[in-house]
């Protein structure tokens, strides 16, 4: 199985290394020297990393064979692509591969269905679940402890407690809540995405911070 763990930023120096936007957990593992990863697109690879060290809080990578500024440049938004088993789960039981959580049902504590996980952005800040209506349409779901309060992957599903405007009809749904039973709580339950607001990579994403 192929997993995104990096995106090549701008050339960095005259020597062919590159900033690189790092999509992983385990950039030690998966952008360490002597990595060989595939690329998207696929003309650009496959790139074996020579060396790597992080300078001002920065991923900076030299691949063999790219020894100038135009060579670094030619790269840049270039994704590298590792390829991982996919029985392979992140070290961290709170973190979770993109993969893992793709087609999740998303749910309400009393059951009451939102929608699936159709897609996963990571954003700077956070990671986002990109889920699909019954009606078809979409709404965004912070992958953070205080909304996504359970992960299940033997039932296939994300428990979520959003807060009131997050939803379109959750008033409506909050309402009929507070009639039936005055409330609910939620259960504490990646990449590696992670629910306290920290991105997660590898397409794996971690909701303590990974």
């Amino acid at each position: 199985m192929q997993l995104v763990v990096g995106r090549v930023g701008r050339a960095h120096g005259i020597k062919g290394e590159v900033t690189v936007e790092v999509r992983t957990d385990e950039p030690e593992l998966r952008l360490g020297p002597g990595a060989v990863l595939a690329t998207e697109p696929a003309q650009a690879g496959p790139l074996r990393i020579e060396t790597g060290r992080v300078h001002s809080g920065r991923l900076l990578l030299r691949f063999e064979g790219v020894r100038d500024r135009t060579g670094a440049e030619a790269l840049r938004n270039v994704l590298l692509i590792a390829e991982v088993d996919p029985e392979e789960l992140p070290e961290d039981p709170e973190e979770f591969y993109d993969h893992q959580l793709m087609d999740l049902d998303v749910v309400l504590a009393d059951g009451t269905e939102i929608g699936r996980i159709t897609e996963i952005s990571h954003l700077p800040s956070q990671d986002l679940f990109i889920v699909e209506r019954p009606d078809g349409s979409e709404v965004m779901i912070p992958f953070v402890e205080e909304i996504v309060t359970e992960i299940d992957l033997e039932e296939q599903r994300a428990v979520i407690d959003p807060p009131p405007g997050l939803i379109d009809d959750r008033a409506e749904i909050a309402s009929g809540r507070d009639g039936d039973s005055g409330g609910s709580g939620s259960t504490d339950g990646e990449a590696a995405t992670g629910r306290d607001g920290a991105t997660g990579r590898d397409a794996a994403i971690g909701r303590d911070g990974a």
